[in-house]
């Protein structure tokens, strides 16, 4: 399974908003922040807007905030919001096709049957975490050091 860099930048972005408390941040100071491209970086956060996990506010002191506390967005939420609701594995049922199929193909295929279960297992270990819980599990004074970082943009 592969995720995409988006959910990277958005869940690091999620992080800093929850340290940041009130303050919108723009996408000019995200991406300089990380150095991010931004109009990349714009996607991913409109996408996460439209979700429903960010707000934002138009104007020079505009920018993103959370949109719900942080112990409301969980990483599956994240995840959902940048790559599609799509399951990661997709069952096109070779066993049917060549010569001659088998009747046993009619059970349900075991190999989609294994991929879905450890599927079903990484979605819930991730609606299990929260942005709350990263805040939580940071070093002692990651937040102080993100927002002295801020502070110099």
């Amino acid at each position: 399974m592969r995720i995409g860099e988006g959910v990277e930048w958005g869940l690091h972005c999620c992080l800093t908003l929850a340290w940041l408390g009130e303050e919108p941040v723009s996408t000019a100071k995200f991406a300089t922040l990380f150095e991010l491209p931004p109009a990349y970086l714009k996607k991913r956060l409109q996408a996460l807007v439209r979700a429903g996990i960010l707000t934002s506010t138009p104007g020079a002191k505009g920018g993103f905030l959370l949109a719900r506390p942080p112990e409301r967005i969980t990483l599956m939420d994240v995840v959902t919001a940048l790559e599609g609701p799509d399951e990661a594995f997709r069952c096109t049922e070779i066993r049917q096709r060549g010569v001659e199929p088998s009747p046993e193909f009619a059970r349900p295929c075991g190999v989609a049957a294994a991929m879905r279960k450890a599927e079903l297992a990484w979605r819930r270990e991730l609606a299990a975490q929260s942005v709350a819980d990263l805040v939580a599990a940071a070093p002692p004074g990651a937040a102080a050091r993100m927002r002295q970082r801020y502070a110099r943009l």
